[in-house]
């Protein structure tokens, strides 16, 4: 036995883009990525799809995902968050009995996912006294040197004392790459994901594209596109 399961969450409300969860991707339901990887990687007991839609656990099972139950509507609407999703499944497979080391939640939205970053930070984890594990990327500009627009559609800097700072002098900063996120089960932790209990693996940033809209979508066919050519 690995221990280790892997939840990905996959609710079928989506409404920015339709059916994004299973919509086409070069050939494939967007979600048959993060599952292929996920089993590839044999790294899992199981790879389980946590969704309220009955054709995104269909496409699921297809691709070799389990679907024992049904999410609640609860956990199906804009404000359900990932951690509360995977919560409930562990809660169920406790129930009948199966519990595990490792947890590695894992979005459906993550066509440019790779093994070997996966199989990194699960060794990495596994190897230390972190207790969580998750993809980040570095910020393609200092985040100290960012503006907002004011309701007079006039800029404001964040941070205006760093205005005539060299980029190479500001602290380089990180952002969740929103692929993958490995928690030891049998250690407990009051501190968010981005804390001293997590070790980010880095991932490049033509590797990271999150997808929320359509112009999300088609920058990530693009990326896809370049990767694999």
């Amino acid at each position: 036995m690995k221990n280790a399961i892997a939840i990905i969450p996959a609710r079928g409300a989506s409404k920015r883009i339709p059916k994004k969860n299973i919509k086409d991707f070069f050939g494939k339901p967007l979600i048959a990525y993060s599952i292929e990887i996920a089993l590839k990687s044999k790294l899992f007991d199981n790879v389980l799809v946590s969704t309220d839609d009955e054709e995104i656990a269909s496409i699921a099972r297809e691709y070799g995902a389990i679907t024992p139950f049904v999410r609640p509507d609860k956990l199906a609407d804009d404000f359900a968050d990932a951690e509360d999703v995977t919560k409930h499944a562990l809660a169920y497979l406790k129930s009948i009995g199966k519990e595990y080391e490792y947890v590695c939640t894992i979005y459906a939205t993550a066509p440019l996912i790779q093994e070997s970053y996966l199989v990194e930070a699960f060794e990495k984890l596994k190897n230390s006294d972190a207790i969580n594990c998750f993809s980040a990327t570095s910020m393609p500009f200092p985040i100290q040197r960012t503006f907002f627009i004011d309701k007079n559609e006039r800029c404001e800097m964040f941070t205006p004392e760093f205005y005539m700072s060299r980029s190479q002098d500001l602290v380089e900063a990180y952002q969740d790459a929103g692929q993958f996120y490995w928690t030891k089960l049998n250690k407990h932790s009051d501190k968010i994901m981005f804390s001293s209990d997590s070790i980010p693996i880095i991932l490049p940033r033509y590797l990271v594209q999150d997808i929320d809209t359509l112009e999300d979508w088609r920058r990530a066919e693009i990326m896809y596109e370049v990767i694999n050519r």
